[in-house]
Formats: C-alpha cells, sequence, structure tokens
C-alpha cells in the first residue's frame, strides 16, 4: 500500500477540516457536475486526495476508522458544498463500513489490489434474484440508483434468495465491475451529478466469500469480518442506521439554503418597494423557522448515531423498537429539512426559477433526495408506532 494513500494518522478533527475546505471548491464546481450527470474528475481526485471516502475503512487497510458518527457529519459538511457529491461521500464511504463485515478473502480481494477502490451499490433487494449453488449463489436482477457507478471498480448488489418458493436469505453481493451492465437512465430532477445509474446481471455466480447475508449484518459480532475487525463501530446494525449517512446531504444542502439565503438577504432591497428583505417580519420567521429545523433535524440524526455507537461499545445490540426509532428519526429529521428548503426558496421569489440562482438547484436536490425510500415517512413511521402501540412488526433484515 502507498503511504501516499493510508490515512490511519486522520481523525474525527482533521476529516471534518478536510471536508471543509473542500466546500467552496465544490459550490463553484456545482454546476457544470450537474451537466455532467457525475462527479467531475477532479472532485474524485480530491476525495481520493483527501481520504473522505476512506472515513470507516478498517485502519489495518490504510483507513481511517473514525467514530460512528462521523457517518453523518462528513457528508453533512461536504453537503453545504454540493448534495450530490455529499450523497456519493456518503453511499461509497459507508461502502468500505460494509465491506468490512464481509469475509476476510473478500476484503483482501478488493483493497489488496487497491484500498482507495470505489465501491457502488445496488440496494433494493426486490430488484435482485438469486439460487444457492455449490460455492456460491447465482443471482439476476435489474437495480436502480446504483450512485457513483461511472467510477465504480466493484458493486454491492442485494438479493432474495429462494428455494422454490420460500426466500432463505437476503444478500449483498459484492460484484466487480466487468460482471455487471451499467444502464445510463440517469435523466432527473435533481441530485444530477450522483451519477446513479440502473445496473444488470442475468445468471451471475457470486462466490460465498462475496455474498455476505443480512441476517449476520443486525447488529453485534456474528459478521463473518468481526474476528479481524473489532472496533464496535462495526457492531452498529447496517439496515437501521444505513441511511443517516446519506440524511447528511439533505441537512448539508438545508444548511447551504439557509446560508445562501442569509446572504442573498443581508443586502438585499425588493423590486417595488426599496425596503430592505431583512426587515420585513415575514421574512425574519421564515429565516428562523427553516434554521430551528434544520438545527433539529441534525440534533435528532447526530443522536441516533451517537445512541447506537454507545450501544455496540457496551456490546449490545439495539431493540426492534430501537432500531425502528432510528428508522422513524431519520424520515422525520429530512421531512424538517425540506420544509425548510421549501420555505427559503419561496423567499426567492421569482429569483427562484432562474437556473442561475442556486437555491434552485439546492430545492430541486433536496426533493429529489427525500424521494428515497428511507426518507419516507408513510413508510418509516407506522412500523415503530405500530410496535408501541402494541403490535408486531417483522422484518427479517431488521
Amino acid at each position: 500500500m502507498s503511504a501516499a494513500r493510508s490515512f490511519t494518522d486522520v481523525g474525527y478533527d482533521e476529516a471534518m477540516r478536510r471536508a471543509r475546505a473542500l466546500v467552496p471548491t465544490l459550490r463553484e464546481r456545482a454546476d457544470a457536475a450537474e451537466s455532467l450527470r457525475q462527479m467531475p474528475k477532479e472532485t474524485l481526485d480530491d476525495l481520493h486526495r483527501t481520504g473522505l471516502l476512506r472515513f470507516h475503512q478498517p485502519r489495518r487497510w490504510g483507513g481511517m476508522e473514525v467514530d460512528f458518527v462521523a457517518l453523518f457529519d462528513l457528508p453533512a459538511e461536504v453537503g453545504r458544498g454540493c448534495a450530490s457529491t455529499a450523497w456519493n461521500v456518503a453511499n461509497l464511504g459507508v461502502h468500505h463500513w460494509m465491506l468490512a463485515l464481509y469475509d476476510e478473502r473478500a476484503q483482501a480481494e478488493v483493497w489488496d489490489a487497491n484500498p482507495d477502490a470505489i465501491i457502488a451499490s445496488g440496494i433494493a433487494f426486490p430488484q435482485g434474484r438469486g439460487r444457492r449453488v455449490d460455492g456460491g449463489v447465482v443471482i439476476s436482477g435489474y437495480w436502480n440508483f446504483s450512485s457513483g457507478v461511472d467510477a465504480s471498480d466493484w458493486n454491492m448488489l442485494a438479493a432474495i434468495i429462494r428455494d422454490g418458493d420460500r426466500i432463505v436469505d437476503h444478500r449483498m453481493c459484492l460484484v466487480p465491475r466487468g460482471e455487471y451492465e451499467i444502464v445510463d437512465d440517469w435523466t432527473v430532477l435533481g441530485m444530477r451529478s450522483t451519477g446513479s445509474k440502473s445496473v444488470r446481471v442475468t445468471d451471475l455466480f457470486v462466490p460465498e466469500h462475496r455474498a455476505l447475508s443480512m441476517y449476520l449484518a443486525r447488529g453485534g459480532s456474528d459478521f463473518p469480518g468481526a474476528r479481524a475487525n473489532a472496533n464496535p463501530l462495526y457492531r452498529v446494525p447496517l439496515t437501521a442506521l444505513g441511511t443517516h449517512c446519506l440524511a447528511g446531504a439533505g441537512v448539508g444542502n438545508a444548511q447551504a439554503a439557509l446560508e445562501l439565503t442569509i446572504e442573498a438577504i443581508r443586502d438585499r432591497s425588493t423590486s417595488y418597494t426599496a425596503m430592505r428583505m431583512r426587515d420585513f417580519q415575514a421574512v425574519q420567521l421564515r429565516v428562523a423557522d427553516a434554521g430551528a429545523r434544520i438545527d433539529a433535524a441534525r440534533l435528532v440524526i447526530r443522536t441516533d448515531c451517537l445512541d447506537a455507537a454507545r450501544l455496540a461499545a457496551d456490546g449490545r445490540v439495539p431493540s426492534v423498537p430501537d432500531k425502528l426509532r432510528f428508522k422513524r428519526n431519520v424520515a422525520h429529521a429530512m421531512a424538517l429539512c425540506t420544509g425548510a428548503v421549501d420555505e427559503l426558496h419561496a423567499l426567492a421569489g421569482a429569483n427562484g426559477i432562474y437556473d442561475r440562482y442556486p437555491i434552485q438547484r439546492l430545492f430541486r436536490d433536496q426533493h429529489a433526495l427525500s424521494a428515497h425510500f428511507g426518507f419516507s415517512w408513510d413508510a418509516q413511521g407506522p412500523p415503530w408506532a405500530l410496535v408501541a402501540l402494541g403490535g408486531e412488526f417483522s422484518s427479517p433484515t431488521l
């Protein structure tokens, strides 16, 4: 491993400083990146140079292995510059965390060759199907939203494994670049520079050591990589907090909208009365409400991450109600951020319809990212309430 690609001496504070330093550059690149429909090479180079994609990669592979809360904090900081870049930092970064859960042979296949390897994903289990065979599984499927896939060296593809009509497992299958097809269908409303194209495979054999059972990633130390990667951060339940990293992009984007709005309004007069906008109480109320919403969202997501990390450090696995509470909280937090961006976009008035006005892009990005299933209040709110009210909820991956 090249010393230039080792980040074992980078702690949380330095990682945050590096993320903060990129914000102005990312804001300058955002419009061009949108037209490109994927991360610009310059941005990818910056992320490799700073190591920001390797925040949870094990130190034994040259990663930072910083505290679990960085999974949210780093994308939230990057999101102040570009929501799409933050989304990819979250996605591609969390896949290093996930790879640490796999059999050590899978880790070696990827990181021995290139510890900077980019790993994309297709996470919707119903979009993949498979069956067990000698030595592994055979999968087929068509997965949407494989963020950062153009730059990826590998992909983690979710598949429901059946024995006849019976579901016997849920696997995340690690597949090298040459074994899946990229389908360029990423023509979308927002989050354009995530490059979240679709991928397809047909009857692909995946060896057992590269097909992680998600029943072993529900918290605790049952995952195959536990012996080599003993840090408690790897014992945090993946399915309960996997979208907290993506929420960083939403909080960072909303924070950027607040900062840009304050900057625009501070010295701006209205077009018709020549009065300063900052002197209107209605403007003050909207800005204050947006700021409170963003702060509340940040607080609830960080608290979840800190709580989950404490439980893991104590050797405890969160209960099902706690896992459902984490999923409820992140969906509610994203609704707060989307509401904040909507309020701020409304303050832009007619200026908000122009492509040249940054908050127009931030508005589109916020609505695009909040459409993620993990942020759907209709999907994530009711299960917690059902259990709280005495009902039963069952999910094999939770």
